[in-house]
Parts: C-alpha cells; sequence; structure tokens
C-alpha cells in the first residue's frame, strides 16, 4: 500500500506541479494588476475585481464546456486511443470560435447588470470599460482553455507550464507601461490593465498552439489531420461538457451576485472585500491546478479501466492541497495587517477604515481554506469520472441558496458585511463536505464516459 501511494504520488506531482505553477503564474498577474490598480485609487482596484468577476462570470459556461476536453482526452489517452484525443481536442477548439461571438453579443447586458447591484454611475463606467475591453480578447481566453485541456489530458503540463510563465512575462511589463504611462505610452488605468491581460492570454495560446502543431504530436496524436468535424466526439462533449459549463456559470453567476452587492455598501467595503479576495485567489487559485490535475490524472486511471487508482489518486491530490492550503491559514491568521497594508497604504484618508474590515475578513477566510481546497479536489476527481449533472444540480442550488441569503441580509435587513461574510464562509465548508459525500459514496464509479 505505501509503494503504491508513493507511485501515486509520484504520478500526480509529475501533472500536478506544472499546474499549480501555472495557476499560481495567473494568480499572480491578476494579484499585480490589482496591485498597481491600487496606486491609482480605491475606485480602481474595486473596479477591477467588478468588471473581471463578471467577466469571468460571462465567459464561464463556455470555459466549462471547452474545457471539460481534459477529461475526455485524459480517458482516450487512458485508453490508447490516441487519434481520438487529437479528434477531442480540434472539437473542443471549433466549439470555442463558436462561443466569442455570443459572447460579444451578451456584452452590452453587462452594463444593466451592475446598476441591478446598485453601484454609482462612476463605478459602472469604469466596470464596463475594464469588462467590455476584456470580451474584446476573450477568443484567447477559451482557446487557450482547449489547448490546455489537451496538454492536460495527456499529462504533459510542462507545456502549460511553460505557456503561463511565458504569458506572465508579457503581461506584468505591459501592464506596468499601460497603467501608469511608461516607456512614452499614455496612461491608460484600468484600460491599460485590461489591454495587459488581453496580451498575456494571447502569448498563451500562441505558445501552446505551437506546442499542440509540434512533430512528436503529429506522430502520436495526429494532430495535424484530426481537423474534422467529429459529430459523435463532439456530442460527448457537449454531454458532458455542457453540464460541467452551466455549473461553472450559474455558480460564478451566484458568487459575482454576492460580490457586486457586498460592493453596493460602498467603496470602503468594496476596496476590503476586494483585498481579501486578492489575497484569497493566492490560496485559490493554485489550487485549481490541483483541481485540473485531479480531474486528467482520475479520467486516466478511469479509461485504463483502475477505479480503485482513481480513489487513491483523489484522497493523495487531497493530501498535497491541504499542506499548500495550510500554509495559506498560517499566514491570514499570523500576517494579516502586513497583508491587508501591502494594499491599503495607498488610498490616502480611507486607509484604515478599509484596512480594519479587510484585516477581519481575511482572518476569517482562514476558517474556509481548508474546506474550499478539499471541494476543488473532489469536484476534479467527479468531473473526470463524468459526474458532471450531479456536481452541476448541487454547485448550483447550493451557490444559488447562499446567494438569495446574502442578498436578503444586505438588501432587506441591511445586515453588517461581517455578518455576510460569516454566512459565506459556512456556504463554503459546507460546499466542500458536501462534495466529500458524494465522492465517498462512491457512485461515480457506475458511469461510462468514452464508451457510451
Amino acid at each position: 500500500m505505501l509503494r503504491s501511494n508513493r507511485n501515486t504520488l509520484r504520478r500526480l506531482l509529475s501533472i500536478a506541479l506544472p499546474m499549480v505553477i501555472s495557476q499560481a503564474s495567473d494568480s499572480l498577474m491578476m494579484f499585480v494588476d490589482r496591485l498597481f490598480l491600487s496606486r491609482v485609487g480605491e475606485l480602481h482596484l474595486a473596479a477591477s475585481m467588478a468588471g473581471g468577476l463578471t467577466m469571468f462570470m460571462v465567459s464561464s459556461f463556455f470555459v466549462g464546456t471547452v474545457g471539460y476536453v481534459t477529461a475526455l482526452v485524459a480517458q482516450y489517452y487512458g485508453a490508447r486511443r490516441y487519434r481520438q484525443c487529437g479528434q477531442s481536442t480540434f472539437q473542443a477548439i471549433l466549439l470555442s470560435l463558436a462561443c466569442y461571438p455570443l459572447l460579444l453579443g451578451l456584452s452590452p447586458l453587462v452594463r444593466h447588470f451592475f446598476a441591478l447591484a446598485g453601484h454609482g454611475p462612476r463605478q459602472i463606467q469604469m466596470e464596463y470599460l475594464y469588462f467590455q475591453t476584456l470580451v474584446f480578447g476573450s477568443v484567447f481566453l477559451i482557446l487557450r482553455n482547449a489547448l490546455a485541456g489537451f496538454f492536460l489530458g495527456i499529462g504533459r503540463t510542462t507545456v502549460v507550464m511553460l505557456a503561463n510563465l511565458a504569458g506572465m512575462l508579457v503581461n506584468v511589463p505591459a501592464n506596468y507601461v499601460l497603467i501608469f504611462g511608461r516607456l512614452g505610452f499614455p496612461e491608460l488605468g484600468l484600460l491599460g490593465a485590461a489591454i495587459g491581460t488581453i496580451a498575456g492570454n494571447a502569448t498563451i495560446f500562441i505558445i501552446l498552439l505551437l506546442f499542440y502543431l509540434r512533430g512528436a504530436n503529429r506522430d502520436q496524436f495526429r494532430t495535424n489531420t484530426s481537423l474534422k468535424f467529429k459529430p459523435p466526439i463532439m456530442g460527448k462533449l457537449l454531454r458532458f461538457g455542457v453540464p460541467a459549463g452551466f455549473e461553472m456559470f450559474l455558480s460564478v453567476t451566484a458568487f459575482n451576485l454576492f460580490v457586486q452587492f457586498m460592493h453596493s455598501y460602498g467603496t470602503v467595503v468594496a476596496a476590503a472585500v476586494t483585498i481579501t479576495f486578492n489575497w484569497d485567489i493566492v490560496a485559490f487559485i493554485p489550487m485549481l491546478g490541483m483541481s485540473h490535475a485531479t480531474t486528467a490524472l482520475v479520467g486516466q486511471n478511469i479509461g485504463a479501466g483502475d477505479r480503485e487508482e482513481a480513489k487513491r489518486s483523489t484522497y493523495v491530490a487531497l493530501r498535497v492541497a491541504w499542506i499548500y492550503s495550510g500554509t495559506m491559514v498560517l499566514l491570514f491568521l499570523f500576517a494579516t495587517r502586513f497583508l491587508v497594508g501591502t494594499f491599503a497604504s495607498g488610498f490616502g484618508a480611507s486607509s484604515g477604515q478599509i484596512a480594519s474590515l479587510a484585516v477581519v475578513m481575511l482572518r476569517l477566510a482562514a476558517v474556509y481554506t481548508l474546506a474550499d481546497s478539499a471541494q476543488l479536489v473532489f469536484t476534479g476527481a467527479l468531473r473526470g469520472a463524468g459526474d458532471t449533472r450531479w456536481v452541476m444540480r448541487t454547485s448550483i442550488g447550493l451557490h444559488w441558496i447562499f446567494s438569495a441569503v446574502a442578498i436578503f441580509l444586505i438588501r432587506r435587513l441591511q445586515a453588517d458585511p461581517v455578518t455576510v461574510w460569516i454566512v459565506f464562509i459556512v456556504f463554503v465548508v459546507g460546499l466542500g463536505l458536501v462534495m466529500f459525500l458524494r465522492f465517498r459514496s462512491g457512485k461515480w464509479r457506475e458511469i461510462e464516459l468514452i464508451r457510451t
């Protein structure tokens, strides 16, 4: 058993570590963007979160649907059906291109969404500028997820890591130059941050595409001759990917409603919430890499017919995730004022109020950090097994119950922001527990993905 666990850990880390680093580079890009914008003002910082999260909300259905190619490729790879790995990826690319016009068409509705949440006119103007610019470059975001799904599925995650690091090296300097107006460029503020983000995503996509089309992949996966529409494979991608996309979209929408209504308290609360979540992404987004790696490894094991190894891989992934998350818990508890002060020092007269609230929220965030990483691992495992419909129903239901309670507390009872924040913590802990219970039940063992 000990030797089996070691072998599982070795396989997991070979896939997961590059993905954790990849996601950490995404975290760093968002973190630095907001750090730069905090030097411009608290309204710019708050608008970057509201606009950026809404962009993620609007694109999440497409990203989630296309991204399910990871599980499809992983199971074909585990079954040694290599040609279908390339064919699955091309279906995801076709789907990505079809999604882009839909995203552009949805863009004008978002201004009304900000108004519905009770934001002020100036705040709406800035949020929508950031959002609209990001939507224009969203095709690179969706395409990079399709190609990353291929490399995740076959376990070659170092490629994804290198592409993400290159994107970060483009994004961070571009943001500095464009936000503050350096090297002869005009000072663009929020607009500059959005342009820098698009440049980073485009860089990642181009690098992944070059690796995807290289000789070794052409020989093994026929990536150059798999450029045809395949209805049976597209059907599988849609059948299992659409529930994953809906789950992501509706869950992110519920979470975004919570954030937007928290922003309606005013700029002090909005800035404090943004600071807290900016540190939270340092704990959360790298664990998305562990979730993706768990999906890939579970998919490979099930494709090879080894469901016991799929179970073992999941629990090994949980232990590794908790090592990282436990470190973040200690930071949130004992380095809180330093972490908050990194952002709040640039806000002038309102710095004290913002910092005091953010300190309380960040310390409370330590309570749910382990549960958050657990739900990511178990959700990743369930998706890898094809249990997307149950994940969709449960995640959507819990997210919307929480969102409705939070909005009722904010709008009807005019509850204190910290009270609403505590309700959020209870929700995250509950979500982690429910995903664990579903995985432990073993229902996922009965699902057939590539053989249906």
